[in-house]
């Protein structure tokens, strides 16, 4: 069963300076010909375009017992009381709250996250910080899976 999955794409705009970094190529390489500033068109965009979406394509999900975010998954059993943060606490806690130590799955295009203490003492990381559109639906899904554990 899944509880909660997200996907963080990357915004529009970037998606369009994609298209712009290949015109931009492309007029750089214009001066060759035609053949190789058409080249520089595509392969420009198509180069930034990969940039953009490997950058984007993070998910979250909390499903078979574990909250997974990114490359990292942490058992709901070492995760404490989920604190739901909206854009200026989220602000706070990316810049002067922050701890070093903190996991951050950080994408600065979302303005709320989520902040969960985690409470395995084996792990020195004190906290994981989720950016994510859907902060309350987030929560929800990880106090439940944590009662269910």
């Amino acid at each position: 069963m899944q509880a909660y999955e997200e996907r963080l794409t990357a915004p529009r705009s970037w998606w369009f300076i994609a298209v712009l970094t290949g015109v931009a190529l492309a007029l750089i390489l214009l001066p060759l010909g035609t053949v190789p500033m058409l080249g520089g068109l595509v392969g420009g965009a198509a180069l930034a375009a990969v940039a953009v979406s490997s950058y984007g394509s993070v998910r979250i999900r909390v499903v078979g017992g574990a909250l997974i975010a990114g490359d990292a998954r942490i058992p709901v059993e070492a995760l404490g009381t989920p604190e739901v943060l909206d854009a200026e606490e989220a602000r706070a806690w990316r810049t002067y709250k922050a701890d070093t130590r903190a996991f951050m799955l950080l994408r600065g295009y979302v303005p709320t996250a989520v902040r969960v203490e985690i409470t395995d003492p084996a792990d020195p990381t004190p906290y994981a910080y989720l950016s994510t559109r859907s902060p309350e639906r987030l929560a929800a899904a990880l106090t439940a899976a944590v009662r269910a554990s």
